[in-house]
């Protein structure tokens, strides 16, 4: 096997992983243009191993197996290989696209965090929110942008609000399982479970409305060759975002709000109709 037959392996490996943890993220990337894929893969493998560590490797040694990967993804973009196909992927992509390395710090220092805390204040709150999700849109507009730092600069704001506004859904719709699993509770300033309510819910709520407008100022701006993808993944969160608001608190807790892969598929019909309105570029 030669070194580019494993790379090509490592990029189908990233791909075969996150579709078996997310099929609306993977139905949006499938729908980019081929350059894009592979890249876009590889950066959320990469995102999903890390996550998966801190979050559901309970009966194991986190904090050493973390620490190991942390270790592993600076040596392997240092080196340009890694015996781990995910992390070799990773690097690749790093290293084709010039992907800053405070990205991924924030990213890990995120995941670090995620070990030892169980609530957060307003300050940390944002520092993991920029960490777990906004860095992750970032490093995806570098893929997307292929090295113009322009339009990058320009789109850098819209791509942070939409990691924002898919982890604050995210949070909404997993309060109950974040406090049985992992228990964490993941709204700003509040240190006890019997302290959420509707009150809580609706300020995060209000963030997210924000959020989702600003990412939509972005999205019409992105390559013509992405924008569809981008944007179907915009409207599944914000159709989820907009059953979470139908719900209170204690509902939220009882039941997990879905979208059917059916309702799923309409809306990627609906954004592909959406999308030849929206200003091509």
């Amino acid at each position: 096997m030669t070194l580019e037959q494993y790379t090509k392996t490592s990029y189908k490996l990233s791909k075969k992983l996150t579709v078996s943890y997310s099929t609306s993220f993977s139905w949006g990337i499938k729908v980019f243009k081929p350059e894009y894929r592979d890249p876009i893969f590889a950066i959320y493998g990469f995102v999903r191993v890390a996550d998966e560590i801190v979050d559901t490797f309970h009966s194991f040694d986190k904090e050493n197996l973390l620490k190991k990967f942390i270790d592993d993804t600076w040596k392997a973009i240092e080196t340009g290989i890694s015996t781990n196909p995910v992390l070799h992927a990773f690097q690749q992509v790093v290293r084709d696209y010039n992907i800053d390395h405070k990205l991924i710090a924030a990213f890990l220092k995120s995941m670090e965090m995620d070990l030892s805390n169980s609530s957060y204040n307003r300050e940390n709150y944002d520092e993991y929110i920029y960490g777990s999700a906004e860095v992750v849109g970032l490093m995806c507009l570098k893929v997307f942008l292929d090295g113009d730092e322009v339009r990058y600069n320009e789109l850098e704001h819209p791509a942070r609000m939409l990691g924002a506004a898919f982890q604050k859904v995210n949070f909404l719709r997993d309060i109950q399982s974040d406090l049985d699993e992992r228990g964490r509770i993941y709204l700003p300033g509040i240190h006890n479970h019997d302290f959420i309510d509707n009150k809580n819910k609706a300020l995060l709520e209000k963030e997210v409305e924000n959020e989702f407008k600003e990412a939509f100022r972005g999205i019409i701006k992105l390559p013509i060759a992405v924008k569809l993808g981008v944007y179907s993944a915009y409207l599944y969160y914000l159709m989820l975002f907009k059953k979470i608001k139908r719900l209170d608190v204690e509902q939220l807790k009882n039941s997990r709000v879905r979208i059917s892969n059916w309702y799923k598929l309409y809306l990627l019909i609906k954004s592909y109709w959406k999308v030849k309105l929206l200003r091509t570029t």
